[in-house]
């Protein structure tokens, strides 16, 4: 069996005096798609910010590839795409201004303005390519975000609520995009309310004291 790609042990996480996980342990391993479940209110996107470095308000150990993650924390996030809340776009820049900036961090050595262009195509933003964002709308900003997804060979997706403000032609079209980044060999760990058919999907359930891994499934919960 292989080495898991991120593995996460005896996690606890206190805010606001209330116990938000304690003893929470998983894996992801390359190939694999986890979904972290639980009500609101009960850690989740505080759990992804953890998992992204964003966070260090918590107690446990986060390994990255059999290494201690804060030792190798350079090499973490050259290999990781978060995609939280906010849009992350520059409101001055178009869309295409937008994408190209992220793909000049990301160096790749085939050509990026097709690639560019069909993403943002693929987020239904076809003709928008040259619009500032600050004309655009919170949902559209944030398909220019999700556009990012289309460019990124990072192996590690960490994704909080990537389908909200996007219609179900979008969400099928990204659910697709999930999991053929984990039949390529990348790994994905993300939250939403919307009922996935990944095969193989496993999922973290929060809820206190009673945070449990369930095991694997042919899709959906």
């Amino acid at each position: 069996m292989s080495r898991p790609l991120l593995d996460v042990k005896d996690l606890f996480c206190e805010r606001d005096d209330r116990v938000l996980f304690e003893n929470l342990s998983f894996s992801v391993s390359r190939g694999e798609v986890l979904q972290i479940e639980g009500p609101n209110g009960s850690g989740k996107t505080t759990l992804l910010r953890i998992l992204s470095g964003l966070s260090k308000a918590f107690e446990g150990e986060l390994i990255w590839n059999g290494q201690a993650l804060a030792d190798v924390r350079d090499d973490f996030l050259e290999a990781l795409l978060y995609f939280g809340h906010l849009p992350g776009v520059k409101a001055t820049l178009t869309p295409e201004e937008n994408l190209r900036w992220y793909a000049a961090l990301h160096p790749q050595t085939d050509s990026i303005t097709e690639r560019i262009f069909d993403a943002l195509s693929n987020v239904g933003l076809y003709g928008y390519e040259d619009v500032p964002c600050h004309s655009l709308s919170a949902g559209q900003n944030r398909r220019v975000s999700l556009a990012r997804l289309y460019l990124s060979r990072a192996p590690l997706w960490i994704l909080d609520e990537p389908f909200t403000a996007i219609d179900k032609r979008g969400v099928a079209a990204i659910e697709a995009l999930v999991e053929t980044h984990s039949q390529n060999g990348g790994s994905v760990i993300l939250t939403t309310h919307h009922d996935l058919a990944i095969k193989g999907l496993r999922q973290v359930h929060l809820g206190g004291e009673n945070s449990t891994e369930w095991g694997t499934s042919g899709g959906g919960k």
